[in-house]
């Protein structure tokens, strides 16, 4: 039996089609083993969002190739779609975007001409066949790619996309040229994966994809409609939201997704800045007034939800004054988590082209310093959990100095521990929260 590893880079839509392609292997007899072993292929769904993303696609894609140099070593997804043939030397497959779901025919075609060019003619020395590569010109794609799965690495909570590409196109983003155009999965698949990922015990799923607020525009749906429909699928407890643009926020949105009691008060709510000038230069279509109103709106239909965003810092042009506003702007708003990056320079984006890039010790200090005001907010968030009993659906047991804890996460996802040896992985159970040992990080 052929042995494959599989290691995934960035988002959870790369995660979730990395568990697809592991699926696909199985099916073919694969035997999957952890990627720091031994193994005949190696897949590496790769990521180009930053330059470290880049920089950590071509690590793991050597990494492989140094586990074992006869191995037939796969890179696919937004950093290969991106460099193509000039991506790396060590690959022998190139998948682009697209096509991911044809991963075993492309690996058969591969072993065929791998096994002429392993068989030279008299006299010939034979060699590995010229890397092969599948992408496609994204800008005209208009079908969804069709993946599915029927488990996941998790246990307890599935994350199943529901959508891709974007047309955003925010200054700083490369995603919209190697993801392509929003194209939407048809609410009957969504559903049949739903509903099969529930009858082998999943109580909560999470609706993601790279731009999930678009998602419909390209067929006669749209999301609440689908999560009404979700909703619906017996023996499911939560049903979790991936990133939100503040744009789908909106009085009969918030009132819709409130009257059902599956859908978890925790939205991320993507920010960037909070600083009306920065945002314009970002093409991000609202103001910070704006944004504050779509949090208001949430926190006028759940009693404490739990909102969370990402933010740039080091934008180009942005000024001292305009940093001071942004975070201003975040100190007000009470997010319980801030998810900050320093911004990366992504050729062939508009922002790489702007004047006053910022060096990166500016980037670094105003980094640190939200990083550090998101995290006075989290504790600040996480101390109204004391003292109450929150629905915790438990994920794993962890062993601490204190003792052995069951974990798990609350509906606003606050990672809370119960101090028991008794193996409560897929339940839900209802937790005193009596100190702060009990909250995880």
């Amino acid at each position: 039996m052929k042995r494959a590893a599989l290691h995934n880079l960035g988002c959870k839509v790369n995660a979730y089609e990395t568990q697809a392609m592991q699926e696909l292997l199985e099916e073919h007899g694969y035997e999957i083993v952890p990627f720091g072993e031994t193994a005949d292929l190696y897949v590496v769904n790769t990521c180009t969002v930053t330059n470290i993303a880049d920089r950590k696609s071509r690590q793991m894609l050597h990494k492989a190739r140094k586990m074992n140099p006869e191995a037939v070593i796969v890179a696919a997804g937004c950093y290969v779609q991106a460099k193509g043939t000039q991506s790396d030397s060590e690959i022998d497959i190139v998948i682009g975007n697209n096509r991911k779901k044809d991963l075993i025919a492309v690996l058969e075609e591969y072993e065929a001409e791998r096994k002429n060019a392993c068989q030279p003619q008299e006299g010939e020395k034979g060699k590995r066949p010229d890397t092969k590569v599948e992408l496609l010109n994204m800008s005209m794609e208009r079908e969804y790619e069709e993946l599915s799965l029927s488990r996941t690495a998790e246990h307890t909570r599935a994350y199943i996309k529901v959508q891709d590409g974007c047309n955003q196109f925010c200054s700083y983003c490369i995603i919209p040229y190697m993801r392509g155009r929003v194209r939407s999965r048809g609410s009957d698949r969504v559903l049949k994966e739903v509903h099969r990922l529930a009858e082998h015990g999943y109580k909560e799923i999470v609706l993601t994809g790279i731009h999930l607020s678009s998602y419909g525009m390209d067929r006669d749906e749209d999301l609440l409609s689908l999560i009404r429909k979700v909703h619906g699928v017996e023996g499911l407890r939560r049903i979790r939201l991936g990133s939100l643009e503040p744009g789908i926020i909106t009085e009969e949105f918030v009132r819709g997704i409130s009257a059902l009691p599956k859908v978890c008060p925790h939205f991320h709510l993507s920010l960037q800045s909070g600083c009306d000038e920065t945002l314009k230069r970002m093409n991000r279509r609202y103001t910070a007034e704006e944004y504050k109103r779509k949090c208001g709106l949430l926190r006028k239909y759940y009693e404490n939800p739990a909102l969370t965003t990402d933010v740039i810092v080091g934008f180009p042009g942005e000024t001292e004054e305009e940093f001071a506003l942004s975070k201003a702007f975040i100190e007000e708003i009470n997010f319980y988590e801030t998810h900050i990056f320093k911004y990366s320079r992504r050729e062939g984006t508009k922002a790489a082209s702007f004047s006053g890039q910022l060096p990166e010790t500016v980037k670094a200090a105003r980094s640190g310093e939200l990083i550090r005001l998101g995290k006075k907010k989290q504790e600040a968030y996480e101390e109204k959990f004391i003292g109450t009993v929150q629905e915790v659906l438990m994920e794993e047991a962890v062993e601490t100095k204190d003792g052995i804890y069951q974990v798990g996460h609350t509906r606003e996802y606050v990672k809370i521990g119960q101090k028991t040896k008794e193996n409560l992985v897929n339940q839900l159970i209802n937790v005193e929260i009596k100190n702060h040992l009990q909250i995880i990080h």
